[in-house]
């Protein structure tokens, strides 16, 4: 049966059930303190962002976000392109983003806005140069502290540029746009992956799109059939049941994942709050630990979070799957009763049945010669995180018939 779906720049479009707009890139939005990165505050500019998509469509929107904004923020003029390698608009392909048929948009503080529909063609996988100008003052930008990213920040109003002028300034951190959907003709579904900084990708080589949520989307596009867009949700240092970087990952799980259009799968893997409870607090890591309030927590309490996520996402019509907890031994994080934790935590996650799926990220990434650390060419350095090769791993291990 079909049936009819409005959109602000459309007539009545009938489509069959099944289709309609799918998230295809996002990146959770974050107040500027509660960011490892931030952009300063800045009037009269325009900031220009790139970003790959995962699952290409006949048309696009995009989601820009004020949410921890403390005043309104005014758009002055905002555009999108597919971007080539240089960062330049590919010819023809540079489009006005409307918002209610207006080429300007305020948004209230603590709240988001949503794009009309824009008529731009994208393939699986494109890269889009969007292009934003805020005449005003802006003191605090809701931001992502993204660790993979890059971006330009350009006095004035940018937007009719096709590329970027030398007087651009780098971006430390992506500023407003939390998301891109895509309307793909044919049925499609999000792949939602709730993370930390391992699923933010640091280490990776920043611009290339080379976390392993970057390559699992690359995988499933390969595949071919049912088209499976990827959004990664990850925050640098993100726990699931407090704040400290970034809201807890279970307080952001109703915007950041069950709000997603098309939602179809989510993926749990945040490991932070077994690492920071049990890390040794002396030396710099006191220092560290100290931007994460809250009381330590237990095994108990990580197997009770995932089940919260899992319920949560079910009641949603979603499948959920769960990635294992990869070592860090060799860190400064690192101590034997956290391991043990983690250790706990992972055969759980293998053995309870609680899930529809496990990426077993920690039999990927472990030493077979020290279980408690990564394999040595799989971390950056720090033997916390992964690098190109690391993440590259783990997007090869993922079973996809998991998400058919």
């Amino acid at each position: 049966m079909d049936h009819v779906i409005h959109t602000p720049a459309d007539s009545e479009v009938s489509v069959p059930d099944g289709v309609g707009w799918v998230r295809t890139w996002g990146a959770s939005p974050q107040a500027p303190d509660d960011s490892v990165s931030s952009i300063d505050a800045f009037e009269n500019a325009t900031l220009r962002q790139f970003v790959r998509i995962s699952g290409g469509g006949r048309r696009i929107r995009v989601r820009l976000s004020n949410e921890y904004g403390t005043e309104r923020l005014v758009i002055g003029a905002a555009r999108v392109a597919l971007a080539d390698d240089d960062g330049a608009d590919r010819e023809g392909s540079s489009r006005a983003v409307l918002f209610g048929g207006r080429p300007a948009v305020t948004v209230p503080a603590g709240a988001p806005v949503l794009s009309d529909p824009i008529d731009l063609p994208v393939d699986a996988l494109a890269r889009l140069a969007l292009s934003l100008y805020v005449p005003g003052r802006v003191d605090t930008v809701t931001c992502h502290g993204t660790f993979h990213a890059l971006g330009l920040l350009i006095p004035g109003d940018a937007t009719g540029l096709g590329a970027p002028p030398e007087e651009a300034a780098p971006l430390p951190a992506q500023g407003f746009l939390t998301a891109v959907e895509a309307w793909p003709g044919t049925p499609a579904g999000a792949v939602v992956v709730l993370g930390d900084s391992r699923t933010d990708g640091i280490g990776s080589t920043p611009g290339t799109d080379r976390r392993w949520t970057d390559l699992l989307a690359g995988r499933l596009h390969a595949r071919g059939g049912r088209t499976r867009c990827v959004i990664n949700q990850g925050i640098g240092g993100n726990r699931l049941l407090s704040d400290g970087v970034g809201t807890a990952a279970l307080a952001r799980f109703d915007r950041d994942v069950l709000a997603t259009p098309g939602l179809g799968h989510v993926v749990v893997a945040v490991g932070n709050d077994l690492v920071f409870s049990f890390a040794p607090r002396t030396g710099e890591t006191a220092g560290f630990l100290a931007m994460f309030p809250g009381e330590p927590v237990g095994v108990d309490d990580i197997i009770a979070a995932h089940l919260q996520v899992a319920a949560r996402a079910r009641a949603h019509g979603a499948r959920v799957h769960a990635a294992t907890i990869a070592p860090y031994g060799g860190s400064e994080m690192y101590s034997p009763e956290g391991d043990q934790a983690r250790e706990q935590v992972n055969e759980w996650i293998r053995t309870s049945g609680a899930f529809d799926g496990v990426l077993d990220f920690d039999a990927v990434w472990r030493d077979p010669a020290d279980p408690t650390r990564i394999r040595a060419g799989l971390h950056m350095g720090d033997h916390l995180h992964g690098n190109d090769a690391g993440y590259a791993a783990l997007a090869e291990s993922v079973d996809l018939s998991l998400f058919d």
